[in-house]
């Protein structure tokens, strides 16, 4: 949306895509698609001739006059050593006898998610739905009502927020427990790991599995935009 309104201001824009499906969708006015693991746009640490090959080719997009234009970063040979990006949930089959008691579990996390604050000094990337995290255990019932197929919505949805981006910002948010408390508990946990819990092993998991069905189902372009970030 910034790269749309600075090019109707004249300005011409580029960017790093780390999704390529995701920015297929999008369509922005030019971008680069990468194929490193998320957290290295622009490829391996410590590796500045890399890291400028990434940055030239973007660049070089600006020579195209108009948009949208996605090109591929053309050497993914310069992923090799890298760690993968984390699994997906689509890869990932739920485990025998998973707990359908998602309220209780995320009540559970929470109390956990106090010794990643502890670690971390406070940092966490949990936030983005602007729901108070003692509020967050009482929206899962919302969002069983949608998994369920009603057109549910709640009194914490902020005004001007429309419900399916709500949604993904509370599912951001619940994950964002999940993944740090994981983290917490096991500092030396990669992502693949803790995806790979997480969508296979926990209630919560299976819920935002439902939940993309259903959005992703209502056929509108929001709620498709909004299912395929919170579960692909």
């Amino acid at each position: 949306m910034l790269a749309r309104a600075l090019e109707s201001e004249g300005i011409a824009t580029t960017s790093i895509s780390m999704v390529r499906e995701h920015s297929e969708k999008v369509k922005p006015p030019r971008a680069l698609f990468v194929p490193f693991p998320f957290g290295h746009a622009l490829g391996r640490p410590n590796d500045p001739v890399l890291q400028h090959r990434v940055l030239g080719a973007a660049l070089d997009l600006l020579a195209e006059p108009s948009g949208p234009v996605l090109r591929d970063f053309p050497d993914d040979a310069q992923s090799v050593g890298e760690p993968p990006a984390p699994v997906q949930a689509s890869a990932v089959t739920p485990a025998d006898g998973v707990s359908e008691d998602a309220a209780t579990e995320v009540a559970r996390m929470l109390g956990q998610h106090s010794q990643w604050l502890a670690r971390s000094g406070g940092r966490t990337a949990l936030g983005v739905s602007g729901v108070a995290s003692a509020t967050l255990p009482g929206l899962v019932p919302f969002l069983a009502r949608l998994a369920a197929g009603e057109n549910a919505d709640a009194t914490e949805r902020p005004a001007g927020v429309p419900v399916p981006g709500f949604i993904r910002y509370v599912a951001d948010d619940l994950k964002a427990i999940y993944w740090e408390s994981y983290m917490a508990a096991k500092p030396a946990a990669g992502g693949d790991e803790i995806a790979r819990w997480f969508w296979g092993e926990t209630a919560l998991g299976q819920l935002l599995r439902r939940v993309r069905d259903r959005l992703d189902a209502a056929g509108d372009p929001a709620s498709k935009a909004a299912a395929f970030g919170i579960a692909r």
